[in-house]
């Protein structure tokens, strides 16, 4: 294909040079750390790909970037692989340590979190790290630690943080990938989604100009639709530079998003992936104990979060076979109105049918276009996984196109 459609072709994609580089960046705008991110992706691709990390080499790595923030030597005890955190590598540790102010002696149980070469979801550690202090004592999270960014410390941008207790799946559901369907069970979604619709209201309502950090977001205004059409040309160039086969319906979609882009009523600390599945709780307790997986937060519009929680693939029927319960909660429009409730800002149909396309459109680029590209990479240390997703892909695609159909018809 010719025109604004076909900008590069596989042997860009695969060896990026500088002027292919720039190109893209100069075609889809997005906010500056996002396009760090972007950019470095494209420059590892001269390099090799997922080199295993050895346990000891991270001990020693996290040594160093905690000694160089604290100012004294410090002991990195009982380092072990954790599971979870889908294409990120993790580490659970000891930090054996005497605190910021270097008085008492403490033992403090941290985890790492780290990017591979390549991966499903490139993210920049240091905006996880400050939603992270953004939210703390407001939303249930890990507390953040240190972050090493840019990987002086580390082989490849990682932060630090607090260990949180909890599960992710129910004892009796808990043979499906997590979040997938998660079916919670009467009993317990009734005592969990008071927190699931609390949480993301009290989320939401955070006044984003009382933040000082955030300092790697940019922030859009009221009245302004810049950060609806910053989040759609990060994914078009996500697209561009990571497909490995061409899908036109992706072009057709991306080019609605933008034209159609609403502007903010509102702005708010936007989640990004808030879902079942990316919380913990205490099954016996019936409460959200700790919200995870900030890597894709922004400053944006609350429809975005809304309409991802309520997503199908992340759903299942209630009990009878008949109503889609929304994350495994509740059906969508009873979600909805909980949600305006307890936030007390309005949910527009406009912005959920415009959401409802974006994060369609984002899941069928993560899954068809950069878990593709990171599997063909050999970028990641989660093959069966990125593979597993890139199956996916295929049926997400075909939502894509039957929602977007309806949307604009």
């Amino acid at each position: 294909m010719t025109g604004n459609y076909a900008i590069i072709g596989e042997a860009q994609r695969r060896l990026p040079d500088e002027a292919t580089i720039a190109a893209i960046r100069a075609r889809y705008p997005v906010e500056p750390e996002i396009d760090a991110v972007l950019t470095r992706k494209m420059h590892r691709r001269h390099g090799p790909g997922y080199i295993p990390a050895a346990l000891e080499r991270l001990v020693e790595g996290i040594g160093a970037l905690v000694t160089a923030r604290v100012g004294y030597p410090v002991e990195v005890a009982d380092a072990r692989w954790l599971g979870g955190g889908a294409s990120k590598l993790q580490v659970l540790f000891d930090l054996k340590w005497r605190g910021l102010n270097a008085k008492e002696p403490r033992v403090d149980t941290l985890v790492l979190r780290m990017e591979p070469s390549a991966s499903i979801t490139e993210s920049s550690r240091y905006r996880e790290f400050e939603v992270l202090e953004a939210v703390q004592g407001v939303i249930p999270s890990p507390k953040p630690w240190w972050v090493d960014g840019d990987g002086t410390f580390l082989p490849y941008p990682a932060l630090i943080y607090g260990f949180v207790t909890g599960v992710a799946k129910p004892s009796y559901d808990a043979g499906k990938v997590t979040g997938l369907g998660q079916n919670y069970g009467p009993e317990l979604r009734a005592r969990l989604s008071g927190d699931f619709i609390g949480m993301l209201a009290t989320l939401h309502r955070i006044d984003v100009h009382g933040i000082s950090g955030m300092a790697h977001f940019a922030r859009p205004e009221v009245g302004s639709n810049q950060a609806a059409i910053w989040r759609v040309n990060a994914l078009r160039r996500v697209w561009e530079e990571d497909r490995v086969e061409e899908e036109p319906v992706l072009e057709v979609v991306y080019r609605w998003l933008i034209a159609n882009a609403p502007p903010l009523d509102h702005v708010s600390i936007v989640h990004g992936d808030y879902r079942s599945g990316n919380f913990l709780f205490d099954e016996e307790a019936g409460r959200i104990t700790a919200w995870l997986d900030w890597e894709g937060a922004s400053l944006g519009d609350r429809h975005q979060d809304l309409t991802y929680a309520a997503m199908p693939s992340f759903s299942h029927y209630d009990e009878d076979d008949t109503t889609l319960l929304a994350s495994g909660m509740m059906s969508a429009t009873d979600f909805y109105a909980a949600y305006e409730k307890a936030s007390g800002l309005p949910v527009d149909p406009i912005r959920l049918t415009y959401y409802g396309v974006f994060n369609r459109y984002l899941i069928a680029v993560l899954t068809i276009g950069a878990a593709a590209r990171a599997s063909r990479t050999r970028g990641t240390h989660q093959d069966v996984l990125v593979n597993y997703l890139i199956g996916l892909g295929w049926g997400a695609l075909a939502e894509l196109r039957d929602y977007f159909m309806g949307a604009v018809a």
